[in-house]
């Protein structure tokens, strides 16, 4: 699964120091992840001293009141204890100022100016430039069972005619059409490759973000699942479609979501899972973890404390009922389970610390992740009676290709479904860019977004099922 981006959202006050000017607008670049984000703080003085505000025009968040800010040497400390978010700059001269960005024990750098800020363009050759050989459009449909409006981009070979078609679906986290992450839009290289060969596509902006409506913060995999069912319900509405030739490529969680809409729906033609998973959340994150930790040079037993830890906080989320309830018992666990590890054994992650416990338990008590850590994708698949293309990057440290791709047959195999085709790619990570390690950190430095490989034998594939 992807690495969900956490949002900044956080609030400034200041002091005029030294007598310095310190009002106006002050311009910074929020940078982690791969990502930017830019933030604009808006200072002004007030009898009892300095009132802000702040913009982050990137979330489309405006005018974000104040906490609390401190400032003793040239040194400003903002702290915004709601959020676990402590900022600390050094006004080095009346035009700038550096300092750190920190939130539950995970630091980035971030200097402001007083001039516009201006994002570090990435190299992306494979992003299509307008115009585009083919019909582009951007559309809309209702979620009726929840009640909401959902906003993407459909495009078709030709304005007029009946093609094949297929609903793209992203990953975890929050996701615009394209699937904008690391610098990146997989879905959008991905769209105009299929599109030019002859293959209609629909993506769409995840329920509250971008231009759709809903909220995105409550969802879980199997409310993103309707979104999808929306989303075929709108294309057998176009006459440009071959209403029997729809299918699915989800990536991600969307290779999850997929099963989920084509085990109830026999209008889906068939589907594409993109390093999908084929075992249980709990076993799949657990593996993603040590993966990960290993390829990052962690040490062994820093690996073998945290998967103890989080293993036992997996096992209490799995078997709660309420939230509430399950908040309390999780709290009096990793107080308990990181007293017990050594001092001479803990990482900042480890720290027995009321901030960075409170932001485990968040995240791990938000019904995304509560229901995919007891959730078991197996159940769908065997469910599933159309053809099925699989397909994993070697290097996958996130859904690691072998384990999955296994599982994924099993339950096919299982329900009676031989119509499975399986492909490992060499030398491709979680986004199927050709990289060398597979670490997530590696995503937002590789200029390619999807290997021109992976593009062509999952655009054969579906060609095949659609003649």
């Amino acid at each position: 699964m992807k690495t969900i981006t956490l949002l900044f959202l956080f609030v400034w006050t200041s002091l005029t120091i030294h007598g310095q000017d310190i009002t106006g607008q002050w311009n910074g670049i929020l940078k982690f992840q791969g990502m930017q984000l830019r933030v604009v703080f808006h200072i002004t003085k007030t009898d009892n001293g300095y009132n802000s505000t702040m913009d982050s025009p990137d979330q489309g968040a405006n005018g974000i009141p104040v906490t609390t800010t401190s400032f003793a040497d040239s040194v400003l400390k903002i702290e915004i204890s709601n959020l676990k978010v402590e900022y600390k700059g050094k006004l080095n001269n009346t035009e700038n100022i550096v300092g750190d960005f920190n939130q539950a024990g995970l630091s980035f750098p971030m200097n402001l100016s007083r001039k516009i800020s201006e994002k570090e363009k990435m190299i992306r050759p494979q992003e299509p430039v307008k115009p585009y050989p083919y019909y582009s459009e951007d559309v809309s449909f209702e979620n009726k069972k929840d009640k909401l409006v959902l906003a993407g981009t459909l495009t078709l070979p030709q304005k007029d005619g009946n093609f094949p078609a297929v609903v793209l679906i992203t990953g975890s986290g929050p996701q615009n059409r394209d699937e904008e992450l690391f610098g990146h839009k997989p879905f959008l290289v991905l769209a105009d490759y299929l599109t030019r060969k002859g293959i209609a596509v629909l993506r769409f902006d995840d329920r509250g973000i971008a231009a759709s409506k809903g909220d995105f913060k409550t969802a879980t995999t199997a409310d993103f699942a309707i979104d999808v069912e929306s989303a075929i319900n709108y294309l057998q509405s176009r006459k440009e479609i071959n209403k029997k030739k729809i299918g699915l490529i989800g990536h991600s969680e969307g290779g999850v979501i997929a099963p989920m809409v084509a085990a109830k729906n026999k209008s889906v033609s068939f589907i594409v899972l993109l390093a999908g998973t084929g075992i249980p959340g709990e076993e799949l994150l657990l593996l993603q973890q040590d993966l990960i930790g290993k390829a990052s040079g962690m040490k062994d037993q820093d690996l073998q404390n945290i998967r103890k830890i989080n293993k036992g906080a997996f096992e209490i989320v799995a078997r709660s009922v309420n939230t509430e309830t399950l908040k309390d018992d999780l709290r009096a666990y990793l107080k308990q389970a990181l007293k017990s590890i050594p001092d001479s054994e803990k990482t900042a992650a480890l720290s027995n610390n009321e901030t960075i416990i409170n932001a485990q338990i968040d995240q791990l008590t938000s019904p995304w992740l509560q229901y995919f850590l007891k959730y078991d994708p197996s159940t769908a698949l065997e469910k599933v009676k159309c053809p099925v293309l699989a397909v994993n990057g070697e290097k996958d440290l996130q859904v690691p290709p072998k384990i999955n791709l296994e599982a994924i047959k099993s339950a096919l195999n299982k329900g009676g479904n031989q119509k499975v085709t399986l492909k490992e790619f060499p030398g491709l990570n979680h986004l199927f860019q050709e990289c060398k390690t597979g670490l997530p950190a590696e995503y937002a430095t590789i200029e390619q977004t999807f290997s021109p490989m992976a593009l062509a034998e999952v655009t054969n594939w579906i060609l095949k099922q659609a003649k």
